[in-house]
């Protein structure tokens, strides 16, 4: 991914704005199973890449039954979710792996460590991504590309989540999109 910043959105409004801008690639948060035809047409019509949230698809369940049935009938970009199953599927579907890590305590964090050598995701998105020491932490502990997202709200927060070694910004700020696009 080339891209400092990976436009989140919620709802076919702000999908739309994401269409118009220069990024190639989003991240569709909270869809409904019956959007995503459409989804998937609008965004190949603009030249799109897409990576949906499998776990907040409402009307699918979020194992490796659905991630094969996404991956074959749209054809994302990449897939993001916390479950193993659902990550081990897109990266034997061809499909960018971005496993969702909590940094809510040692605890959690531990069993997404163990969890992520299992799989060995793509990408790792950790939440909140505005704890610049901790995305220096599971980058230096896991060797494997970071997303930042959750609570970061200001350019000098993506600037700390950038310089402490994420690849990228997962936001829904779009004041921040436009700050960087391109």
């Amino acid at each position: 991914m080339n891209q400092k910043i990976l436009p989140a959105f919620t709802n076919m409004k702000d999908f739309e704005k994401f269409l118009v801008s220069s990024y190639e690639i989003g991240v569709f948060l909270d869809l409904h199973i019956s959007q995503m035809k459409n989804v998937k047409r609008m965004t190949e019509s603009s030249g799109k890449k897409i990576i949906y949230h499998v776990d907040l698809i409402q009307g699918i369940k979020n194992d490796e039954y659905a991630t094969e049935y996404i991956c074959q009938e749209y054809k994302p970009y990449g897939l993001i979710s916390t479950k193993a199953s659902v990550i081990l599927k897109a990266k034997q579907k061809g499909v960018v792996a971005i496993q969702r890590m909590f940094l809510i305590d040692s605890h959690a964090v531990e069993k997404t460590y163990k969890l992520v050598e299992r799989t060995k995701p793509d990408y790792i998105e950790v939440l909140p991504g505005a704890m610049p020491w901790m995305i220096k932490e599971v980058k230096e502990r896991l060797n494997t590309p970071i997303l930042a997202g959750g609570l970061i709200r200001t350019s000098d927060e993506v600037n700390n989540a950038l310089q402490a070694g994420a690849s990228a910004i997962t936001t829904s700020k779009q004041e921040l999109w436009r700050l960087y696009e391109e």
